[in-house]
């Protein structure tokens, strides 16, 4: 489906400069963070908690594609962001930060001072699991791990301080009408004669009926989600499947206090081209099962989309990046679920041990499968080859 721009919408008035995620304690003025888990500020300093009242998900707003695919009819905002030189992530700080850390590749930064405008998050799922049950969650992966180096572990252990990054994501909805023509097949058999062995043998051979076949299947699409993100590897962050976005929340800063967000870069007219393909997959499967019969041949589809809308959501993510001997290894933990994902290091001596293990093992049985083949195990007793030495003793 080509989406048509509109043309001549005029521009989105200016945005100010973006406001700081910064929200003091009433009782002590340090800087209150989101409670993983609860709708509640709270205070590190003085322990002070408030209540964070959430806005009702019906304020949660789809945007039609043709308006956010202009930027005239989509909401914008202005964040200051980190642009890791390594990566290539983009990560927003607030202006007291000066230097820090790229949390995805552990890369060393100095924060520069541009400005990023994109399209404004509609709703989030706010962090459910706090740092140090995300911590736990990373560790039990790390024990479960097979050729792990005896130090990772131990190394991962050492306070290592996990980031919360809000990951972007768009979401779409689409009603999908596909009229589609192909062939149904359906298997019949046949009695052929055959030669075996010089002999004739009566066999029954499967044959396949084709039958032209037309028809039309419809499917409505609803919160399809395309990463927005290039800094993780994609085949992580899918192992961090399934969201619960029935969990969404309006968009509010208080969500982001304490954490950090990624800008997307994914743009949205990509994260649609990207959405069609994995719809098609989909509609294909239902013609499919619409033509039914054993076998199926596709000969066309032409799918209308009308309703297509979108939105800008931010997903929650604990990612821990380090440096081991020299490497960058990178953890993800779905701060929703606690489901975990990462790269990791081999260690070649264990890989070694294992294969000289396995070596000496089948070394072993094959001694064993030759002194019984050549006679050497009796069956009123155990015994081995004779000859030389003492000899074996059996009963």
């Amino acid at each position: 489906m080509k989406i048509p721009t509109v043309r001549g919408a005029p521009r989105p008035p200016e945005i100010p400069k973006t406001e700081e995620h910064r929200f003091p304690c009433d009782n002590c003025g340090g800087d209150m963070r989101f409670d993983p888990g609860g709708d509640r500020m709270i205070c590190d300093h003085c322990g002070n908690i408030e209540g964070l009242g959430r806005a009702s998900p019906a304020a949660i707003r789809e945007i039609d594609i043709r308006a956010g695919l202009d930027r005239g009819g989509a909401e914008t905002e202005e964040t200051r962001v980190l642009s890791c030189p390594n990566c290539g992530a983009q990560v927003e700080f607030d202006p007291a930060i000066h230097a820090a850390e790229c949390p995805f590749c552990a890369t060393p930064v100095v924060t520069d001072t541009g400005t990023n405008r994109h399209i404004k998050p509609a709703a989030l799922v706010p962090f459910g699991l706090d740092e140090a049950t995300a911590h736990a969650a990373m560790n039990d992966w790390l024990g479960s791990l097979w050729f792990a180096p005896n130090g990772l572990q131990k190394y991962a252990r050492k306070g290592r301080k996990m980031s919360g990054v809000y990951v972007p994501y768009w979401t779409f909805d689409a009603q999908t009408d596909s009229a589609y023509a192909g062939h149904r097949g359906d298997t019949y058999y046949v009695r052929q004669t055959v030669m075996r062995d010089g002999k004739p043998v009566s066999v029954q051979v499967p044959k396949i009926r084709w039958t032209p076949k037309r028809g039309r299947v419809r499917r409505f699409f609803d919160d399809m989600t395309i990463l927005a993100s290039t800094s993780l590897p994609k085949r992580h962050t899918d192992a961090l499947e399934p969201w619960d976005l029935s969990a969404l929340a309006p968009y509010a800063p208080q969500f982001l206090a304490g954490f950090r967000a990624e800008a997307y870069r994914v743009e949205l007219e990509d994260g649609l081209t990207e959405a069609r393909a994995r719809m098609d997959a989909v509609i294909a499967r239902d013609v499919r099962m619409d033509i039914g019969g054993d076998q199926q041949r596709i000969t066309s589809i032409d799918t209308r989309l009308s309703n297509v809308t979108f939105k800008h959501v931010l997903l929650p993510v604990w990612v821990a990046a380090y440096k081991y001997r020299g490497q960058s290894f990178r953890f993800v933990v779905n701060g929703q679920s606690g489901r975990v994902q990462g790269e990791r290091p081999y260690s070649k001596w264990k890989i070694a041990l294992a294969v000289i293990a396995a070596l000496i093992v089948a070394a072993i049985a094959l001694f064993i499968y030759a002194a019984a083949e050549g006679g050497g195990i009796s069956t009123g007793g155990l015994s081995l080859p004779s000859g030389g030495g003492a000899g074996w003793l059996s009963e």
